[in-house]
């Protein structure tokens, strides 16, 4: 029986920053693009089902350097504000998955074309993020590293799930994606887009109607889900490292789930078990994308699962799935 996918269902993946900018290389180019090679490579089989796909990414590690790099030549050249550093990560990340993508593709008999999106979304100027910098960017540091840039910055920093310290910047909550009728006509013709990386640029609209960036990361899980729920999509994947969620994770009293409810998923998160600097950022975007999508598309699934598992989870093999009800 074939396991091509009916025609038009959609799936947007949510691929993490670190999964192409590990805190173990040097950050070069040609380490980047090896890394998205071996993304891409995982991609090859959702595609080749039949599914129209929307890659979206991370980009924390990146857009930190880019920061860092403006305040070490802002002696010498202005530094740019934050939305235009985001927009430059989405443009040179988009730029290094788009043809690490078409390369895997062409190399697997698959003539597609893949297009980055350098795409706005709109957030809420009255944010309250925006006067409680949580997002965490750039590069660990040891805590006199980050008291000694807090000093020469004025940036801030904060303890990173125990792996030391980082720059953290407003992260407000995405309301609208300014680019959606782009994504979605190149969908309709076939073209894979890779769009809201770093979870979009954020722009804010003034009393006169104009767009202006506002200085934030948004959280890209989040980005996702509402691209995801305005696309119609079937299946959004977050892609983590673990295949599957879990409850008391690290615990002895541990357990792996399959599946969860949008009820049950809530009632995990009352309860603390998905803590923010872990699955909690991923459990919250999977409540936002079924809470938004349940009149258009009442089925619409969100994944958990590592990339190595992705296509397996589609077809219900790996990973935690949430739906709307209890199955």
């Amino acid at each position: 029986m074939s396991e091509a996918a009916p025609a038009r269902r959609r799936v947007v993946v949510a691929l993490g920053g670190n999964a192409a900018y590990p805190p173990t290389i040097k950050g070069t180019a040609e380490e980047q693009l090896a890394l998205m090679r071996q993304v891409c490579a995982h991609l090859v089989d959702i595609i080749r089902a039949g599914w129209q796909l929307t890659l979206t990414h991370g980009n924390g590690p990146v857009v930190g350097n880019i920061l860092h790099r403006m305040a070490r030549t802002a002696d010498e050249l202005p530094p740019m504000p934050m939305d235009v550093c985001v927009a430059h990560s989405q443009g040179g990340m988009g730029y290094m998955l788009q043809q690490s993508f078409a390369n895997v593709l062409q190399d697997g008999g698959l003539d597609m074309v893949v297009s980055c999106v350098v795409t706005e979304v709109e957030v809420d100027a009255a944010d309250p993020a925006f006067g409680q910098p949580t997002k965490p960017v750039g590069r660990f540091l040891s805590q006199a590293q980050a008291e000694q840039a807090a000093a020469a910055t004025g940036w801030q920093f904060a303890e990173d799930s125990g792996r030391g310290w980082r720059r953290v910047v407003p992260s407000p909550k995405p309301r609208r994606i300014l680019d959606l009728k782009t994504i979605d006509a190149l969908l309709d013709v076939g073209v894979i887009p890779i769009s809201c990386g770093g979870g979009g640029v954020p722009v804010v609209r003034g009393s006169d109607g104009r767009w202006s960036g506002v200085a934030a990361v948004i959280d890209k899980d989040l980005s996702s889900a509402l691209l995801a729920a305005h696309l119609h999509a079937d299946a959004l994947i977050l892609l983590t490292g673990v295949e599957r969620v879990a409850l008391d994770f690290n615990r002895p009293t541990q357990r792996w789930l399959d599946h969860m409810s949008l009820a049950q998923a809530r009632e995990y998160a009352a309860q603390g078990q998905f803590p923010v600097g872990s699955m909690g950022p991923k459990i919250d975007a999977a409540i936002s994308f079924l809470q938004e999508s349940p009149e258009a598309n009442p089925n619409g699934r969100v994944i958990i699962t590592s990339l190595e598992k992705a296509y397996e989870a589609l077809l219900g093999r790996a990973g935690t799935h949430i739906t709307l009800a209890a199955l």
